[in-house]
């Protein structure tokens, strides 16, 4: 905008100094080797001008075949790297979708024409990678760890590369190379784990605190649990009171972590602190029923009465109601205080549902029936489903189930991975066996009173026995005369649910 109003300001000036030249003439006179240059002043400043001009020219046109070879070789570089960044955009883009030529011939020419680019062996890299070729890979990240400012990047892929390759030892000292030049989350993270992979638990723990603000503070702190529960069970019966330390600790950080709250409760239990340790097991049972904080719950006071732990079951299993773990604490629980009823009637919900009753389902109605009706088809025909039931909850992580808790996969040094699940069932066809154990069958109407009472070992009077063993042989499908055929009598027809102490006769 102001261009224009300063070339017209220019030229008016230009104007009114040469007009004032014109009404005022005057001559110059110069002398010089001899020669005597008389004119005015208007043509002595014309050819003044003209010779600075002139001069410019000259010096111009010198400047310009002096930079000709500098020119001409600076646009030959600037089209090698366009021509270069041009071959690293197809590149990554190759990589991108899993083009393996294309991205190999994209990386050999970047790497062609742009060699000292970063981005160059990035693509070159990756492209080998995809290819599958590990000296090129391992190769192109140790060149990048020759080069300062892709040292960490270099160490970075070596470290990956190794975990792939299945050489964890490499891939900890590639991350300990690392971390020693610069302190990042995935190089603190693999230090753990590789004191974690030797089970140095300590060293680990050490490792963690050192991490400073690395890590977000939810994982560090689980983590941080993980491994004063660890520490705290090696230390449970020769230093008891570090390990309440440092299971206190980990329950501060972590308040569902099983582990560490039933070792909490039992230490504490040792020390006459009992109300503090079932207040701990209460405060953990809603965020995740356990079998195990369970058994500790019940066994913390052993003086008690079983009518006392029934109560105090069931003033646990209120806090997380519809819980099966509640459900079958309860059930166990009134099991050993003589109240069948209550036990069965605690575990129709369970055995009812849609989903088949689990392995300790199965185990926890055998011993019902058998508790409250000795030996008998019943307590038997449970014990036969347990054995086909679906598995109950563990401790999973992966591919990999342990009954007992591990703060790592062995042979990892992946820390807090498994978790309390029930495992996936394979899918598989269900036969006549199958469905003649598991799918519930409803009575006709009848005014007998049915089967299942005729058959109950606990009605006196001669030969209850036989009646219990022929019951107990049809439950099992094993007729002496046809092995193969439905016998109309016993339990396996039954729906799951139906037994002797749900017929209402004692």
């Amino acid at each position: 905008m102001l261009r224009v109003p300063l070339f017209l300001l220019l030229l008016i000036i230009l104007a009114i100094g040469e007009a004032w030249l014109v009404d005022r003439p005057g001559e110059i006179s110069l002398s010089w080797q001899g020669y005597r240059i008389h004119t005015s002043l208007l043509v002595a400043l014309t050819a003044l001008t003209a010779a600075i001009v002139a001069l410019f020219l000259l010096w111009s046109g010198i400047r310009f075949v002096l930079r000709l070879p500098p020119s001409v070789s600076g646009a030959s570089r600037a089209r090698r790297r366009e021509r270069g960044y041009a071959a690293l955009s197809q590149g990554i883009i190759a990589v991108g979708t899993g083009d393996t030529r294309r991205a190999l011939k994209a990386a050999a020419e970047a790497q062609r024409l742009i060699p000292n680019e970063p981005l160059a062996l990035l693509l070159r890299a990756e492209a080998a990678q995809l290819a599958g070729d590990h000296p090129a890979v391992e190769t192109t990240f140790k060149a990048m760890t020759q080069r300062e400012d892709m040292r960490l990047l270099g160490f970075r892929g070596l470290h990956a590369h190794a975990h792939r390759r299945g050489d964890p030892d490499a891939a900890h000292e590639f991350a300990t190379a690392a971390h020693g030049i610069a302190a990042l989350p995935w190089s603190a993270s693999a230090v753990v784990e590789k004191h974690v992979m030797a089970k140095d638990w300590q060293g680990a723990a050490d490792a963690l605190n050192k991490s400073g603000n690395l890590l977000d503070k939810p994982s560090k702190d689980r983590q941080s649990a993980v491994l004063a529960t660890v520490i705290g069970l090696e230390k449970e019966e020769n230093d008891p009171q570090e390990a309440l330390r440092l299971a206190r600790a980990a329950v501060n950080r972590a308040p569902s972590l099983v582990p560490a709250v039933a070792l909490a409760a039992r230490l504490l239990g040792r020390q006459s602190q009992t109300r503090r340790a079932l207040k701990m097991i209460e405060a953990a049972w809603p965020l995740g029923p356990h079998p195990e904080l369970a058994k500790d719950y019940l066994e913390l006071l052993p003086e008690q009465t079983h009518a006392q732990r029934l109560e105090r079951a069931r003033r646990l299993a209120k806090l997380a109601s519809r819980d099966p773990e509640s459900l079958m604490l309860v059930a166990r629980a009134a099991i050993a205080a003589g109240d069948y009823k209550l036990a069965r009637d605690t575990m129709l919900p369970l055995i009812q549902r849609n989903e088949r009753p689990t392995v300790r389902m199965c185990l926890l109605m055998a011993e019902l029936e058998e508790a409250e009706h000795g030996e008998s088809g019943f307590s038997r025909d449970w014990l036969a489903r347990a054995t086909r039931a679906p598995r109950d909850a563990t401790w999973i992580a992966g591919a990999v189930m342990s009954d007992q808790w591990l703060p790592a996969v062995p042979g990892t040094g992946k820390l807090d991975v498994f978790v309390w699940q029930k495992p996936d069932e394979s899918l598989r066809a269900k036969n006549e066996a199958d469905d003649a154990i598991f799918r519930p069958v409803s009575l006709p109407p009848t005014e007998e009173p049915p089967l299942i009472e005729k058959w109950r070992p606990a009605i006196p009077g001669p030969g209850a026995d036989n009646a219990a063993s022929e019951a107990a042989s049809s439950s099992a499908g094993n007729s002496p005369d046809n092995p193969h055929e439905e016998q109309p009598t016993g339990p396996i027809n039954m729906p799951a649910p139906v037994g002797p102490g749900a017929t209402g006769q004692n």
